[in-house]
């Protein structure tokens, strides 16, 4: 299009959807008013905002369908014990020597294969509260562990926020996986070590907290594992043997697979309902992300930015992480924090010279330092799965932000600086 918004529009637009958001004004909704504000401001008539808001959103809808895709594996994966026997049986595989990184690994694997972090969390929440009673660690030291083995698993993961950066600067589903194994990889050790420095901090687990599970309910492990090893198989078809075979169909092939591997092929329609209720608050967010990316990407916004960095001394490819960490902080969730980062800043980052797999890496990183904020749900989810209190979650904020920051410095170190793997 040729229609043009200033820079000044468009940053007041983003900050006034920022404002609204953390006033707990649902993103979509705020997003979109942004997106009207500033193309309004920045100089556009309201015929031409609305159409550089639905030219956006218009980009933006190959990621919602793969997104409502995924809710099918995730569906499956959640709601018929499949993720809670893989996490069952990580844990009791360590045993109560090694069960911090137990958990850890345990809730990393988990969100990996396509469960969201919250979700994963809670689902080991049971079982970790099994295992801090009687190894006797603290309701603190739990929570970090399983907090910080989300964050290394979910930039590892076929979720929303992985597909959704995987589509903004045009590479596999696959690649982005990958690219986050040796960040998340570091993230795991920090995690690890921090939760063993913290294991007497904090409230300790009582007896009547504990809830004994029903294993027999449970599918075996190896049914239990078919579908993520299924879909996983498919996205890899890509790399190793030049078969593209797209998330929309490879997510979705494994969760029916392990429905029916699983026995459970007569609830397969309550599970993918299921799967669906959690993706679609992700595809509406990720429509009112394209109308301010529209709007963003019509200015000079990105330039602007550029040039503020340059004028910092640094380099251009540090808009990516930067980006991620500030847009998460903003929203509170490493989905949306990615989606708004790469869908508006993804065109100047490439057009810096810095490759789409690295731009797409180091702001996935960048998106997980402080998705943790307490205007968020995942705050306030985390805490209860636990029963943690306000207060003692507070005190939580700057160890798992020191697990993203690591992750965000090594994703930069590989990507940016040493361009390793490109």
């Amino acid at each position: 299009m040729d229609i043009e918004v200033s820079a000044w529009g468009a940053i007041i637009g983003l900050f006034l959807a920022i404002f609204m958001i953390l006033k707990k004004v649902p993103p979509a909704y705020s997003l979109i008013a942004g997106a009207i504000v500033g193309g309004l401001v920045g100089g556009a008539s309201l015929v031409d905002t609305v159409q550089l808001m639905v030219g956006g959103a218009q980009n933006i809808m190959p990621a919602v369908l793969r997104i409502l895709a995924a809710g099918v594996l995730a569906g499956v994966l959640i709601e018929s014990g499949a993720a809670s026997k893989l996490a069952q049986s990580i844990v009791y595989k360590f045993g109560h020597t090694r069960a911090l990184l137990a958990l850890a690994i345990a809730t990393m694997l988990l969100t990996a294969v396509g469960v969201f972090v919250d979700v994963a969390v809670i689902t080991v929440a049971p079982i970790a509260l099994v295992i801090a009673s009687e190894a006797k660690l603290s309701r603190f030291a739990i929570l970090i562990a399983m907090v910080g083995g989300g964050k290394a698993g979910n930039i590892m993961s076929p979720n929303p926020n992985t597909i959704a950066v995987s589509e903004a600067f045009d590479v596999s589903l696959t690649s982005v996986m990958a690219a986050g194994m040796i960040p998340a990889l570091f993230g795991l050790m920090v995690t690890y070590m921090i939760a063993k420095r913290v294991s007497a901090k904090g409230t300790a687990i009582q007896a009547s907290e504990i809830e004994q599970s029903n294993m027999e309910s449970l599918p075996s492990l190896f049914t239990a594992a078919l579908a993520p090893i299924v879909a996983i198989l498919l996205l890899v078809m890509r790399p190793l043997f030049n078969i593209n075979i797209d998330p929309m169909i490879a997510l979705p092939v494994g969760g029916l697979v392990g429905v029916i591997a699983m026995g459970k092929w007569q609830n397969t329609n309550a599970y993918i309902k299921s799967g669906l209720a959690k993706m679609a608050p992700v595809a509406i967010l990720l429509i009112g992300t394209g109308t301010v990316a529209g709007i963003i990407t019509n200015s000079k916004l990105d330039t602007v930015l550029i040039h503020v960095l340059e004028g910092f001394g640094l380099p251009a490819f540090a808009l990516a992480p930067i980006s991620g960490m500030f847009m998460s902080a903003a929203t509170a969730s490493t989905t949306a924090g990615s989606v708004v980062a790469s869908s508006v800043f993804s065109g100047a980052i490439l057009e810096s010279g810095v490759a789409g797999l690295a731009g797409a890496a180091m702001i996935h990183a960048g998106a997980t330092v402080l998705d943790h904020m307490p205007h968020g749900s995942f705050f306030h989810a985390t805490a209860g799965s636990v029963g943690m209190q306000v207060q003692e979650r507070l005190k939580l904020i700057p160890y798992e932000s020191f697990v993203g920051i690591t992750m965000a410095i090594v994703s930069t170190l590989i990507y940016g600086v040493f361009q390793w793997f490109l």
